[in-house]
């Protein structure tokens, strides 16, 4: 579409967390050019006046409507909270740019999971199942081809990358136990009562416990893995989300009982071996939040429990660890513009983290 060197790329909705964390890697990005940004709020006002990390950008945040900020552009991210994205698949179903949506409004299939989970009938059921979903780690083929990317939740992808070698093995039976600790960034800019510094600073409480509304994503992406092995799905997620008294990241544990002769090692390692963001740890590092902070790289380690003689089994405990602002949000949508644009998987987010 573009008749410059570099794709041309808008982001619809840029005043919050997910949109200050798509400006700075794509500002920058050495393969595509940022050339708009959209906003209900701050219209008018400079990036860099709102997201005072960056420096001058040379574009202001316009309020226009998003048919007319994905004219004349290769990509589109959606930047926007859940139930908004979804109002517009009407309007952009006709525009010949790939759009990146980064909420959940399109990531389920099933449309009565996102009436319970989301708490609202979606407006446009029709496009549920069409937009694949953009894990790198499961879909990269599917990303490469595709017209419109559904982007993972920051809890989808911490926990899902910690299953999903067992779930294409066919090891997750029964009810797959996990809890997983989120920093405050992922609630969003907006303040609200359980993200307030001096409720959420020196605490630890958990909220949503069995209900997240990242719970069917998360079964519906460990089913397609147990499909792609040949397996069924005859398994359920028990998920209770944490409040951490922390900024970015995500530290989630599962434990799941596998067989004892089990070969964690070489189960994980091939999964993983063309995934250029998963460090796989293994069992004598443990994965931790501080490492990956900034950064898109997950960490991922593992406990094995002694053997049960009486079932020949064993608790198997896989924690993972990333940033849920970039591999848990922006970063992973970029990831998946690089493949649908025929870029290096890596380019523009393969920095390293902070340290410490």
């Amino acid at each position: 579409m573009s008749t410059n060197s570099r794709p041309r790329v808008t982001i619809i909705g840029g005043t919050g967390y997910g949109g200050a964390e798509l400006i700075r890697l794509l500002r920058w990005h050495p393969g595509v050019e940022l050339v708009r940004v959209t906003s209900i709020d701050q219209v008018g006002e400079p990036l860099e006046a709102v997201h005072r990390n960056l420096p001058k950008t040379g574009l202001v945040f316009e309020n226009i409507p998003a048919a007319e900020a994905a004219r004349d552009v290769d990509v589109v991210f959606l930047a926007l909270p859940h139930k908004v994205s979804a109002t517009m698949a009407g309007e952009l179903a006709g525009v010949p740019a790939r759009v990146i949506d980064l909420s959940g409004d399109f990531r389920l299939r099933d449309k009565e999971a996102y009436r319970i989970f989301y708490g609202d009938v979606h407006p446009h059921p029709e496009h549920l199942g069409t937009w694949v979903y953009g894990l790198p780690e499961l879909h990269k083929e599917a990303i490469r081809e595709a017209r419109r990317v559904a982007s993972p939740g920051c809890f989808a992808t911490a926990i899902a990358l910690g299953l999903l070698p067992l779930a294409q093995a066919g090891l997750l039976r029964g009810s797959v136990h996990t809890v997983a600790m989120t920093g405050s960034s992922g609630s969003g800019a907006y303040a609200q009562i359980g993200t307030h510094h001096p409720l959420r600073a020196g605490n630890l409480k958990t909220y949503k416990v069995l209900n997240h509304q990242h719970t069917p994503e998360i079964e519906q992406t460990l089913r397609d893995a147990a499909g792609r092995g040949g397996h069924g799905g005859e398994f359920s997620l028990a998920f209770v989300p944490v409040s951490a008294p922390l900024v970015r990241g995500i530290l989630a544990t599962s434990i799941v009982p596998v067989p004892g002769d089990v070969d964690v090692k070489a189960l994980f390692g091939d999964f993983y071996r063309d995934a250029p963001f998963v460090r796989v740890l293994g069992s004598k590092v443990g994965a931790e939040v501080v490492a990956i902070k900034g950064s898109m790289y997950v960490d991922l380690s593992w406990t094995l429990g002694q053997v049960d003689p009486a079932t020949g089994q064993r608790q198997l405990a896989v924690v993972t660890a990333l940033d849920n602002l970039v591999k848990g949000g922006a970063g992973q949508a970029v990831q998946s513009m690089n493949l649908m644009l025929g870029l290096a998987e890596t380019a523009g987010i393969d920095a390293p983290g902070l340290w410490p």
